[in-house]
């Protein structure tokens, strides 16, 4: 299969890309111009590179050159809470961007994606309810994609990610603080910990994808999938199975935080699994591989003992 991914220097669209060559699949990327691609370093020889400089001829022109049995599309820009500033951004990343993918598409012939969601779009597990802008972007693009189904025959996979966490993660996100915690010993003020948390190990999230690539030429039109694990978990939990893996008793000033704006305490349920995939990587498991192999200040450290 040849695969045509944005979104490649990220975490998820990093690992998806070893995950393809590794599975013997032709994989191209679109990045930007100054993209860091040093994530890739290993990769870069077996894959083929292409520059988006915001331009839809750029895009056109990296499509045309590859001529994918699918496209990946990861890419997206995150803010958790946006300022003023931020507004043009989200709009030319999360919409801007790829609707210029889909109409290149369109103009070539090729009709088969996969997209990626969040669960976001599901506050107080509604229907439609953004958490924040961000989420309202990539419900925006789902709408923008559902004309392009409909009106020129795409064939298109929506695959909604809850918290996705493994080995690499260079994301400021909660195990980044844990970790920090538990080597520094410095107590960390978090909110009362109430919250229910999806956590997916990024292998598994990783087979999603895989799947939803091969489901994909055997669908009628558009399909939307959750990629969740049904052993939820609450922030205080984790904590506490946190440090057993790492043999630390980590200091947590709970209530030290308010919640957030919009905090999610549960998150959503309504949403389908998608059809043969199921997680099978144990919290317990996920953390323990991911403390054995993560670079904190440049140094590459294991579990404390």
């Amino acid at each position: 299969m040849k695969v045509f991914l944005t979104g490649a220097t990220g975490f998820i669209g990093s690992q998806l890309v070893k995950r393809l060559l590794g599975d013997n699949h032709e994989v191209a990327i679109l990045v930007r111009e100054h993209s860091d691609l040093s994530v890739l370093h290993d990769a870069l020889p077996k894959i083929s590179v292409h520059i988006h400089d915001g331009s839809y001829l750029s895009l056109h022109a990296a499509l045309a050159q590859t001529q994918p049995d699918v496209v990946c599309h990861v890419a997206s820009l995150f803010l958790a809470q946006h300022q003023p500033e931020d507004v043009t951004r989200l709009i030319e990343s999360n919409l801007g961007m790829p609707t210029q993918l889909l109409e290149a598409m369109q103009q070539l012939g090729l009709r088969r994606l996969i997209n990626t969601g969040t669960s976001w779009q599901h506050f107080e597990d509604a229907a439609y309810n953004p958490v924040n802008l961000y989420a309202a972007t990539k419900q925006a693009f789902e709408n923008l994609l559902a004309y392009y189904v409909s009106a020129h025959g795409f064939q298109a996979i929506t695959l909604k990610l809850f918290d996705t966490y493994g080995p690499g993660d260079t994301r400021a996100k909660l195990f980044s603080l844990l970790r920090k915690t538990a080597r520094s010993g410095v107590k960390l003020r978090m909110s009362p910990g109430e919250q229910l948390l999806d956590l997916v190990y990024i292998d598994d999230v990783l087979d999603a994808y895989l799947l939803a690539m091969h489901r994909l030429p055997s669908i009628g039109a558009a399909e939307c999938y959750a990629v969740s694990n049904p052993e939820r978990l609450t922030l205080k939990d984790l904590v506490q199975v946190y440090g057993a893996v790492v043999g630390k008793d980590l200091q947590i000033e709970w209530g030290g935080l308010p919640y957030r704006p919009r905090e999610t305490m549960q998150p959503c349920t309504h949403q389908p699994r998608l059809p043969g995939w199921q997680p099978h990587i144990s919290l317990q498991q996920g953390i323990a591989r991911m403390e054995a192999d993560t670079l904190i200040d440049g140094l590459l450290v294991g579990p404390s003992k």
